[in-house]
């Protein structure tokens, strides 16, 4: 005889869960016959978690359902089909009836793909709230910034955001989201395991026992995935994007829920800090750069900025400068930095700036002190060079001006201006000007070559 059965508090128009993660329940009679109770389709989850990796194609779901077993032995299958979950990640566990319901084992149907089974032994027979866990590719999450510097470029106020995209090929609705910050290291890439078990594989994945399959979960952990489950200690806080740091990582939990279908991005705001003290400069570097003046912005993520409680993650920054008293806003440009522990200081380069202009002359040149060998050939000489440069400042604000020389072999520098040596071939000048000013300054180089460094 064959019946087919829903949860007693489950009406029939409940919303039935979707193609992309099927869970359905199957129980066997312990009756002389061995009747196979119909395959029972239930409703979709009641939570869902996302824990997503910005360093690593990764991301930890856990979910929980209401699903009603029979006394005895049951049957769960999970399938995935059009996902891109890890099938060796898959984790079930009872979160009520814990010391009576037991996962006998977990194994893959020979000529079904996408599909696993655990066979469940309950000695209750009614509802029990379930967790299902498991990793999965395609959900990634990214940061930006908005920098907003006052007229003069003394202050900021820097706006963060993150952005949520979903290309995992499955729709997670009123999900929890929560971001890690840190590097994690895999042995394989998760998009590679979710292969197995899809359409056109060589042949379906051997079936793997339930200690197996918690080995494997236990080993992805130890590269670092215990954050997840060490992050669950924490207790709830308003809604806001709460920051925490958990051992060498750090999580942002995204405040309430929010759905994310598969083929979306969602921006969520992070944060915002008015009265950053930033200090603008600009570079010139013929080595780097060559004629450009580069427009910078240098700030440090501690508390005496008004910053310094969490890490901030890479990401792009977009600049702008107001430029009138009611606000209006001028574009200052858009650069990538990379992860700013606390207390770190970062630099910010905007590109070029044609309203700061550096304009190197050689004024002189000369070779002189030549020496020769016994064969007649030149073995050393010193030249000397005098140099002439003009700066120029066309913005209606003062401005910094960080130069930078570049000298070879053995050198003596002459200049009224100051001056700092940075290495054995690097110097650095640095100037003020005012709204509007043009200035001068020389220097002259002697470089010594051949035999005439050792003089």
């Amino acid at each position: 005889m064959t019946r087919t059965f829903l949860p007693s508090s489950h009406p029939i128009s409940t919303k039935f869960l979707r193609i992309g993660v099927l869970l359905s329940l199957c129980i066997f009679l312990a009756a002389a016959s061995h009747g196979r109770i119909s395959v029972v389709t239930l409703p979709g989850r009641d939570t869902v978690q996302l824990t997503i990796y910005n360093s690593a194609d990764l991301t930890m779901v856990k979910e929980t359902r209401l699903l009603t077993f029979r006394k005895g032995l049951n049957k769960l299958e999970f399938s995935w089909a059009n996902t891109l979950i890890d099938p060796t990640s898959v984790e079930f566990r009872a979160l009520t009836q814990a010391d009576k319901v037991e996962v006998l084992d977990v194994s893959f149907p020979p000529r079904v793909t996408n599909t696993l089974e655990w066979r469940i032994q309950s000695e209750v027979a009614g509802e029990v709230q379930v967790e299902i866990r498991y990793f999965t590719s395609g959900i990634s999450w990214a940061a930006d910034y908005v920098v907003e510097a006052d007229k003069q470029e003394k202050r900021m106020t820097l706006a963060g955001n993150v952005r949520v995209t979903n290309n995992s090929g499955e729709d997670y609705e009123n999900a929890q989201i929560r971001l890690v910050v840190g590097v994690i290291r895999l042995v394989e890439e998760i998009r590679q395991l979710a292969q197995q078990g899809r359409p056109g594989q060589s042949q379906p994945p051997p079936p793997v026992s339930a200690t197996e399959a918690e080995t494997k979960v236990l080993r992805m952990r130890k590269a670092g995935l215990a954050l997840a489950a060490a992050a669950d200690l924490a207790a709830e806080k308003p809604k806001e994007i709460v920051k925490e740091g958990v051992s060498e990582y750090f999580l942002y939990t995204v405040e309430g829920r929010d759905t994310i279908p598969t083929g979306w991005s969602k921006r969520l705001p992070s944060f915002k800090q008015a009265d950053v003290p930033i200090v603008s400069y600009y570079k010139f570097e013929k080595e780097q750069w060559d004629d450009q003046v580069v427009r910078f912005y240098r700030f440090k993520n501690d508390a005496e900025s008004k910053l310094g409680k969490e890490p901030l993650p890479d990401g792009v920054v977009m600049a702008l400068r107001t430029v009138t008293a009611d606000g209006l806003c001028a574009f200052v440009g858009r650069t990538a930095v990379k992860y700013i522990p606390i207390g770190e200081q970062v630099e910010m380069q905007f590109g070029n700036d044609r309203e700061v202009t550096v304009k190197p002359k050689l004024m002189d040149w000369r070779k002189e002190d030549i020496r020769f060998d016994p064969q007649g050939n030149v073995s050393g000489w010193t030249t000397k060079e005098t140099w002439e440069f003009e700066l120029q400042n066309s913005k209606e604000i003062p401005i910094v001006l960080d130069i930078r020389r570049h000298f070879r072999g053995q050198w003596d520098l002459k200049t009224d201006a100051p001056f700092e040596k940075l290495d054995a071939h690097k110097v650095k000048f640095v100037f003020s000007l005012q709204p509007r000013q043009k200035q001068t300054f020389r220097y002259e180089l002697t470089t010594q070559h051949g035999v005439n460094v050792t003089r």
